[in-house]
């Protein structure tokens, strides 16, 4: 099948949804929903593909391939798919290609010898630093899930604050993944900072032919949330693991589920200045 004819012709069904006027609240809820929850799928397309190899490659690898290889080229290929089909962008590859940067200077740093936050134990060629290529898809994946839900979803934000101020409490909740080590974690300080920021942004999503609307800061919770489990899956089939899982697994401690969405705030932040995304922002004068 034709790239035109693929994805491209899904996602303009899910983009044209018919008048529901007629429809009775219990109807409308359940078509709603079956609809929301197709478009998260279809938005989240990179990250099941992605963690379905993550779920089918044993740890042993294959064809003798070490796993952590045998991810990145599934990484790479699953990316290269997407643009050639159309359901991914030039300039929405180098978001993602940033994405990919960042979350592998993180990697680098907490893995390194001197922290240890978490470690790659197996083998693999395609090692820098301790740290297997491929991990850098995993913070990719988020960009572009908020990317892709961007488009289906049709979102829009109203009262987002000034970008400049954003990008402050960006660049500080990075900075502090790394100088929370020697200076003090301040997560809390920069979680209250941001709920302050974005206490009146509501983000407008269409799941099938009515505008709906939630408050962003919910948003950046629900997807720091989902990350949090999907950390765990990972974890469980030892794709990486933290200091109290390398002697049987147990579940990754909830407070990192914080993290996650601290960190879901500076993806949002990088997004929002896609050209074609930050037309669709409301910033009041």
């Amino acid at each position: 099948m034709k790239p035109a004819a693929g994805l491209p012709a899904l996602d303009a069904w899910l983009l044209r949804a018919e008048a529901g006027a007629t429809l009775t609240a219990g109807a409308r809820f359940a078509v709603e929903l079956f609809h929301f929850g197709l478009k998260v799928a279809r938005a989240c397309l990179f990250v099941v593909l992605f963690f379905g190899a993550v779920f089918l490659v044993p740890r042993g690898g294959l064809f003798g391939i070490p796993r952590y290889d045998l991810l990145l080229v599934i990484a790479l290929a699953i990316q290269a798919w997407m643009v050639w089909a159309k359901v991914e962008t030039l300039d929405e590859l180098k978001a993602i290609t940033l994405f990919h940067l960042i979350g592998f200077a993180l990697e680098v740093f907490k893995t390194s010898n001197g922290i240890r936050s978490w470690s790659y134990t197996d083998f693999a060629y395609t090692k820098v630093m301790g740290v297997p290529l491929f991990a850098g898809f995993m913070y990719a994946a988020i960009g572009s899930y908020i990317i892709q839900a961007w488009r289906l979803f049709d979102l829009r934000i109203r009262h987002h604050p000034p970008h400049w101020m954003a990008w402050v409490v960006a660049i500080l909740i990075y900075a502090n993944f790394f100088t929370h080590h020697f200076i003090g974690d301040y997560r809390w300080y920069l979680g209250a900072c941001a709920l302050g920021l974005y206490a009146r942004t509501t983000v407008v999503f269409r799941p099938y032919d009515r505008d709906r609307s939630m408050p962003l800061l919910l948003a950046f919770v629900l997807i720091g949330f989902f990350i949090w489990l999907a950390e765990n899956i990972g974890t469980f089939h030892a794709v990486w693991q933290y200091p109290h899982q390398l002697g049987g697994w147990s579940a990754v401690y909830v407070g990192k589920w914080s993290s996650w969405s601290l960190l879901v705030i500076m993806t949002f932040t990088i997004v929002a200045n896609l050209k074609h995304i930050k037309e669709r922002i409301h910033v009041p004068d």
